[in-house]
């Protein structure tokens, strides 16, 4: 499975939902949300600032993360930003791949 980071901007709306329900609620229905795409949740952190919550979790491809995304944003509550997350480990395979590679120019 792959980790994405998502970052949540909230609306006026998103923060109507907030205040009428709690941040606990919230969290327990994007819980439901990754869980019914085979995911796991693994950290959830509310903030303050340009970003208003983090989320980590582990979903099964792209495919999956998109999905989240795309129905995450269509409500109009919320702006998703989402980054793939790379592991040590996944970087040490990189670099020991080999590439026939031409950079521009040469």
């Amino acid at each position: 499975m792959a980790k994405y980071l998502f970052q949540i901007t909230y609306t006026e709306i998103g923060f109507q939902s907030i205040l009428a329900e709690g941040g606990s609620k919230r969290k327990e229905a994007i819980e439901v949300a990754i869980k019914s795409l085979n995911g796991w949740l693994e950290a959830l952190y509310y903030s303050f600032g340009e970003t208003d919550m983090f989320i980590v979790c582990e979903l099964p491809d792209n495919v999956s993360a998109s999905a989240f995304s795309m129905i995450a944003s269509s409500g109009g509550a919320a702006r998703v930003k989402t980054t793939v997350l790379i592991s040590a480990e996944e970087i040490d395979r990189a670099t020991k791949k080999t590439i026939d590679y031409r950079p521009p120019g040469k």
